[in-house]
């Protein structure tokens, strides 16, 4: 052959494996014998707001290369492919496109699809499915009530980036140097309710059960940066004025006498308490609003630091000192308690502060790493001061050892339409009542406006909005928020193994293996551009899919009945990128359902 000509040879190949389903993984049958020999490739699914681009075509290259490696080496490779299409992203593009969300994403899906299979992808296609279609948010949904049943699922108040030219919360992701990426407005931090996961919960198996993943130590790193596990002392600081006392965390208690100040993030709860008895406190709200609205790991590693003194002091419990209470944009509400004692002859960050402000320095350890200035601990090796003046904190009941995390709880409500409707009703009566799951999926409403005003838009579908009770009957109200693309795409890689399944989730006797995966190849670019502070969205997104799987592995089956080894369990951790886990309700460790997640 003189030349190779794509455009014959390609497409009557191509016509050849559809035809054929050369690509295809059946479920095995009931008996059938065990594969010894398969592989799991699988690649994050992609939003469908435009066509593919140079970035997707990268990662799913590498995918289909880990395929056809495989496939050609005797093994049964299962490599499925869906769509991101509830959320933000597809949200913005109908928006800019003036067309309805839905219409939108579903025309890129077939673009996306036509495109990869002009590529020429080994994909299987019989596994497809998109998050948006009911099908799939059903499911999103009950692991939403496990969540809640389990009290793992939550709603509080909570400090949120606001665009005040959109009206509407945003994402970090959506903030660049402090303005909306979509319209440039100065980004404020707004405190509004909200959902959550109580991801917290699992910080330490997280970090336990690290020596079982086989991922990149770069990754593993950046990992146990973002939880952030430090051993330290809790120290109460009073403030007269409020009547109140406010927890510090500390890594260093040996330095507690040269602390000459006290800062609050600008997202503290107490700010706005603080701003009410100041005489300034049009500037500390302003000052707060606008600081805690720019991205974290800019104030972070910011040298111009700003602050506001708020006219109060705090009582430091060493040495009942009286210092002065600021809120400066350098301390952040992601470590700690988003207080801090500022010893600005130890820290850098504190002395930058001092200096700008002209606030006091106070050695307290010498060259030799001994206190001074230290009343009765004065002398001591700092280590083992550090034990002394928490051990005596603690018989006055100002302080006692304690573990901190950076790792905060999952926000994930958002004030827009396009999005997974959370399947709860409020009541006078009952309070916040879940939807019974034989009612699901709630699903989501056509509305006239779509376009975020301030208000969840599904609040004007009054017709949907108003309900009855689930428990006693009377008039109650569907949630208006809905949850965050994020959510949806936190459990896809195991809807691949059966997407068809009406019944459940996942069930396990028709999976198409029938042990776990040996290869799992989440496929992501931007792991080699982060930064100590923020790990880049593809870190982030194992980490969720890794926190929400912490704990035992239950099959996903109205039951949940136990079927794994702790041994077993330890080998699917090993052999696979991210697990199932069991939600534990309180009182009741091990029992539950497994709610998967990104």
């Amino acid at each position: 052959m003189d030349k190779y000509d794509a455009q014959t040879i390609e497409p009557k190949w191509q016509r050849v494996w559809e035809e054929t389903r050369a690509f295809e993984v059946p479920n095995p049958e009931p008996g059938a014998p065990r594969n010894e020999r398969k592989n799991y490739v699988l690649e994050m699914l992609p939003y469908p707001s435009g066509s593919l681009h140079i970035g997707h075509v990268l990662v799913y290259t590498l995918g289909d290369v880990l395929a056809h490696f495989y496939r050609r080496t005797g093994s049964e490779v299962l490599r499925p492919m869906g769509y991101d299409s509830f959320g933000l992203p597809a949200e913005n593009a109908a928006i800019k496109e003036g067309e309805h969300p839905r219409k939108i994403v579903e025309r890129n899906i077939e673009r996306i699809r036509g495109q990869m299979k002009r590529l020429g992808w080994a994909i299987d296609w019989s596994r497809e499915f998109s998050t948006h279609e009911p099908e799939y948010y059903r499911w999103t949904q009950w692991l939403f009530l496990k969540f809640f049943e389990a009290g793992h699922a939550y709603r509080k108040a909570a400090v949120v980036n606001w665009c005040p030219n959109d009206q509407t919360v945003l994402a970090n992701e959506q903030v660049k140097d402090g303005h909306c990426e979509r319209c440039g407005a100065e980004v404020e931090a707004r405190k509004l309710d909200e959902w959550f996961f109580r991801i917290t919960a699992y910080a330490d198996e997280l970090l336990d059960e690290m020596k079982d993943v086989e991922w990149p130590e770069r990754v593993l790193a950046m990992q146990r940066n973002w939880i952030g596990r430090s051993e330290g002392a809790e120290v109460l600081f009073w403030v007269d004025e409020l009547d109140i006392d406010i927890p510090v965390f500390t890594t260093r208690p040996d330095t507690l006498f040269g602390a000459t100040f006290f800062v609050l993030a600008p997202e503290h709860t107490l700010v706005d308490r603080l701003a009410e008895k100041s005489p300034n406190g049009d500037e500390i709200r302003d000052y707060a609003r606008k600081a805690g609205a720019r991205p974290a790991e800019e104030r972070a590693a910011g040298t111009d630091k700003t602050g506001v003194f708020t006219g109060f002091f705090a009582t430091n419990p060493v040495n009942d000192a009286r210092i002065q209470v600021w809120i400066a944009d350098y301390v952040l509400m992601d470590y700690g308690t988003g207080a801090i004692m500022a010893v600005p002859a130890h820290d850098d960050r504190d002395r930058e502060f001092a200096e700008r402000f002209d606030l006091p320095i106070k050695v307290v350890i010498d060259d030799e790493g001994k206190l001074v200035e230290s009343a009765q601990f004065s002398g001591l090796p700092h280590d083992e001061a550090a034990k002394a003046i928490v051990e005596w904190l603690g018989t006055r009941g100002r302080g006692r050892p304690a573990v901190s995390y950076r790792l905060r709880d999952w926000g994930w409500s958002r004030q827009r339409y396009w999005g997974c409707p959370i399947p709860v009703v409020y009541c006078d009566d009952c309070g916040i009542v879940p939807v019974p799951e034989d009612d699901l999926p709630v699903l989501l409403p056509e509305v006239e406006d779509y376009k975020p005003k301030g208000v969840p838009p599904l609040a004007q579908a009054e017709d949907w909005v108003r309900v009855p009770c689930p428990r006693c009957g009377k008039e109650g109200r569907r949630e208006v928020e809905t949850m965050d693309t994020f959510v949806d795409s936190s459990w896809y890689f195991l809807r691949y193994c059966d997407p068809d399944d009406a019944g459940r989730p996942l069930h396990r006797r028709r999976r198409p293996f029938d042990r776990p995966p040996d290869l799992c190849a989440v496929l992501h670019k931007g792991a080699e551009r982060a930064g100590a502070d923020r790990p880049p969205r593809a870190v982030q997104a194992l980490l969720r899919q890794r926190l929400r799987h912490a704990g035992r592995r239950e099959d996903l089956e109205a039951g949940g009945r136990r079927r794994h080894t702790r041994r077993a369990r330890r080998e699917l951790r090993r052999r696979c990128d991210a697990t199932v886990a069991v939600v534990r309700r309180p009182g009741r460790p091990g029992h539950g359902v497994d709610p998967s997640g990104r």
